[in-house]
């Protein structure tokens, strides 16, 4: 099976199955990719969320973070926060999250804003962006308490009758449920959909060269991007003079803006201009080039025939919880001693098999993976010693491990009906749950196994 030159350069070189895909478009309108989070408590954020109150805590003075549930329509998540923040007249630091929310989508999740009241909550009046405060907690929120994210997607244009669309998509979850879920690849949206950089920014990053990284954040154009945008990218690239591109970078830019400001009064000051951006957006640079190693780590292994159900000498292996989510600190490395036993925890969805995500701390796995890993690391010229930024320490990576696949939970084939955006074709509705920092998109591409992701909605 072919995958596309652009998921190639993100690390995902493979599909998991064999099946045939359906095709279809993904996102053609917002309302078709909804994702509402789930809490390891079981608490539920809904897009429809009551906007009656229930209040955790005693006392907004003791319990001084604000739980809510934030509903957002087409908004980026860094820029949401940026928004509400203006509008209480607060830094964004005091607006926490448990996991990043697609943009292209209508989402619910959970926040907690320090030091506010529910009263202060309703100066927020914002297009498109919903705040319901459910109460006070002692506790901030962060992705220790998020389980994961119900997801419910009209997949669209399908060329295909009912019947074929059925039977392929059976197929497919069938081969998924037989290798013991999906391959916990990292979704186009790590990396940037349209203009995929963020992984090479981060390379750029952990090898010390930040003007590199600085202009190709700020200059490398891509021909899916507007026009206005690519123009604007080229000529900076070409002239290298900052004031001019904060005349001619357009608005809807506002992160590079952002850096064009810095640079346009201190043209040499790179590490400078990324400090400009929030802090969360400079972890994700380092944080892509770990993903892109490891998505190149788990497609080499399938590619080897390697299984990811079933543990090899060297593997790393972690303990599950009895909610499902992995027990990363919790791992093993698997000998030929414990291999028996270990491969019945796995049987049994006891433990899962790990890949390193790479940093100073986190080396790769022993055996075949080990040497499988080595390898690609040498082509792509990376130590795990280089994620010890010393220029910026506050974005350094320790590393850890991330499982080689991840459940697919609840998957239902809800409805296939006329499309009434393109009323010759066919959509698909399809519901199901995936654990906290898994994608729906790596489901998604092996239900549709797109020729072009970007046309697909990816």
């Amino acid at each position: 099976m072919l995958v596309p030159k652009l998921e190639k350069l993100i690390g995902t070189e493979v599909y998991a199955t064999r099946s045939l895909g359906i095709g279809g478009i993904i996102r053609q309108f917002v309302e078709d990719f909804v994702v509402e989070e789930v809490l390891v408590d079981g608490s539920k954020a809904e897009i429809n969320q009551s906007a009656e109150r229930q209040v955790l805590g005693s006392s907004p003075f003791k319990n001084h973070y604000l739980l809510c549930v934030l509903v957002k329509r087409n908004w980026d998540m860094f820029q949401a926060l940026r928004v509400i923040a203006e509008q209480l007249n607060i830094s964004t630091r005091q607006i926490q999250i448990a996991g990043i929310k697609d943009a292209k989508a209508v989402t619910a999740q959970y926040i907690t804003i320090e030091g506010i009241s529910t009263e202060e909550i309703q100066k927020v009046q914002v297009k498109d962006i919903k705040i319901c405060p459910t109460g006070y907690f002692r506790n901030k929120v962060s992705p220790y308490f998020l389980l994961g994210n119900n997801f419910h997607i009209a997949i669209r244009a399908i060329s295909h009758s009912k019947s074929t669309i059925k039977k392929r998509i059976t197929k497919t979850i069938e081969e998924l449920e037989a290798i013991g879920g999906v391959p916990n690849f990292f979704g186009h949206q790590r990396f940037g959909t349209t203009r995929p950089i963020t992984h090479l920014v981060g390379k750029a990053f952990i090898k010390g060269s930040f003007k590199k990284a600085a202009m190709l954040f700020l200059a490398k154009p891509s021909t899916h991007e507007h026009p206005e945008s690519r123009q604007a990218r080229k000529q900076l690239q070409a002239a290298q003079d900052f004031r001019q591109a904060l005349e001619t970078f357009p608005k809807q830019l506002h992160y590079e803006r952002l850096m064009l400001r810095h640079l346009a009064k201190k043209s040499d000051d790179y590490i400078g201009a990324f400090r400009r951006l929030p802090i969360r957006l400079q972890k994700l640079f380092p944080q892509a080039c770990q993903a892109y190693l490891f998505s190149k780590f788990l497609s080499r292994r399938i590619k080897n025939g390697l299984p990811l159900n079933k543990a090899e000498v060297g593997d790393y292996i972690v303990s599950v919880e009895r909610s499902g989510l992995p027990m990363l600190n919790m791992y093993r490395i698997t000998s030929t001693q414990s291999l028996a036993e270990i491969n019945k925890a796995v049987k049994t969805g006891r433990m899962r098999i790990a890949i390193p995500l790479i940093g100073f701390k986190q080396h790769p796995s022993q055996g075949v993976q080990g040497e499988i890993e080595k390898q690609i690391l040498k082509e792509e010229d990376v130590k795990p010693e280089n994620f010890k930024i010393t220029a910026m320490p506050e974005i350094s990576s320790r590393g850890e491990l991330r499982t080689a696949i991840t459940p697919l939970n609840n998957f239902s084939l809800k409805a296939i009906s006329e499309d009434s955006a393109s009323p010759s074709k066919s959509k698909a509705e399809v519901t199901f749950m995936l654990y906290r920092g898994s994608y729906a998109t790596i489901v998604l591409r092996e239900i549709m196994k797109p020729s072009n992701p970007i046309r697909a909605g990816f």
